[in-house]
């Protein structure tokens, strides 16, 4: 494939109005314009082109060298149309460009498209032209719009002195019902020096142009059968997985209608259940009656159960009455043995006041002596306890009396 870099020099003049060319020579224009730069690009990563304009105020870089496609396209959109061409200063321009560019191991070329007649003078454009060839700079020019001799013949000039091996094309499209893009297909503008890639580039602009090439996808396998390889698998592929999807859609909408179904089936169940209770009236009334039976039932069983526990609790309150007498001689008995515990109480009491009783009982003790003097104060303090609790007892029996 040829590395190469290009600049399209555009005729935007004013005979671009004009409409012999379908629909007019401007579009007819920009169409060929869009269809070089990408068979260009195509052919070759690499590969770069450039836009500029020679009519209007002057000459105009749109685009410099570039191989970005979209920003070539947009570049086309709203060119401007007036004033006269320039067409020595714009491949002079174009030449300067190509002198500049990134890649120094591309080849230049320069596409000129000449709508409008040309007034520079035949010595000028062979000038223009053996500088060219000395700075090996091809040249392609694509000759269309008004029929002049004269220009025919200085066009031929300039492609003569510029020539070198055959590198260098005229193409002379008349006007007609043809577009100016499906006539530079088959030219050398398109298909190159015969070399692979200008003729991948050539088979790429006939598909851009509506298939006119008559191939599948385009591309002719001849020129490149491992792309008609790839297109042709990736077809097949996308129509295998067409093919799935529309099969797995078919898969669902039976497994949901075959849910749907069972749903119906168990709705019909669950009516079938609840219907014949309230189908038959007869057999409703009849468990109506059941339950009314039922509950008066019970409430009849509450209500003995109630009346039997209160005479149970009238029982129990008469026998409590019958054992108060029982009572009142236990109470009666109680006080008595208290009673005695006092009177036994008194007499311990006297028996301790008893001086002689008390000393006679610890001179008995082994190992006692009655005269020691805290047996003595034991006693005394015994004696004044047993005092203060007999007058206590006296004085409380006066105040009862």
């Amino acid at each position: 494939m040829v590395l190469e870099a290009t600049i399209i020099c555009i005729d935007n003049s004013e005979w671009m109005r004009n409409g012999d060319y379908s629909p007019t020579r401007v579009q007819a224009q920009a169409d060929a314009v869009n269809l070089i730069c990408g068979a260009k690009t195509q052919s070759n990563p690499e590969n770069t082109v450039g836009i500029l304009t020679m009519g209007g105020k002057g000459v105009r870089v749109l685009v410099t060298p570039t191989s970005d496609l979209g920003k070539i396209l947009a570049c086309m959109h709203g060119i401007e149309i007036g004033g006269e061409v320039n067409l020595a200063a714009g491949i002079q321009v174009a030449q300067l460009a190509l002198k500049h560019r990134q890649n120094k191991k591309q080849q230049q070329r320069i596409v000129v498209f000449a709508g409008s007649p040309v007034k520079h003078e035949k010595k000028v454009l062979e000038v223009i032209g053996r500088k060219l060839k000395k700075n090996s700079v091809a040249l392609d020019i694509v000759n269309f719009g008004e029929k002049d001799e004269e220009k025919t013949e200085k066009l031929e000039a300039l492609l003569a002195a510029v020539n070198n091996n055959d590198s260098s094309h005229i193409v002379h499209v008349p006007p007609g019902p043809s577009a100016l893009s499906d006539v530079l297909i088959s030219t050398p503008i398109f298909t190159g020096d015969g070399e692979g890639g200008s003729g991948f580039a050539a088979s790429a602009a006939a598909a851009a142009a509506g298939g006119v090439s008559g191939f599948e996808f385009g591309v002719d396998p001849n020129l490149d059968p491992e792309l008609a390889l790839a297109l042709r698998v990736s077809m097949e592929e996308e129509r295998a997985r067409q093919e799935a999807a529309a099969k797995k859609a078919a898969e669902d909408a039976a497994k949901q209608g075959s849910s749907e179904s069972q749903t119906a089936s168990q709705d019909v169940t669950m009516v079938e259940n609840v219907n014949p209770e309230g189908s038959d009236p007869e057999k409703k009334d009849d468990f109506m009656d059941d339950e009314n039976a039922l509950l008066q039932r019970a409430m009849a069983m509450s209500m003995d159960d109630s009346s039997s526990k209160v005479a149970v609790r009238d029982t129990d309150m008469s026998d409590i009455v019958a054992e108060d007498h029982d009572l009142q001689l236990a109470l009666q008995l109680s006080v008595q043995e208290g009673a005695i515990d006092q009177s036994d109480q008194t007499d311990m009491n006297r028996v301790l006041t008893d001086q002689s009783f008390v000393s006679s009982i610890l001179a008995s003790l082994p190992g006692v002596d009655p005269n020691d003097p805290h047996v003595k104060d034991l006693l005394a303090s015994i004696q004044s306890q047993s005092k203060s609790k007999e007058d206590d007892e006296t004085h409380k029996e006066d105040e009862k009396k």
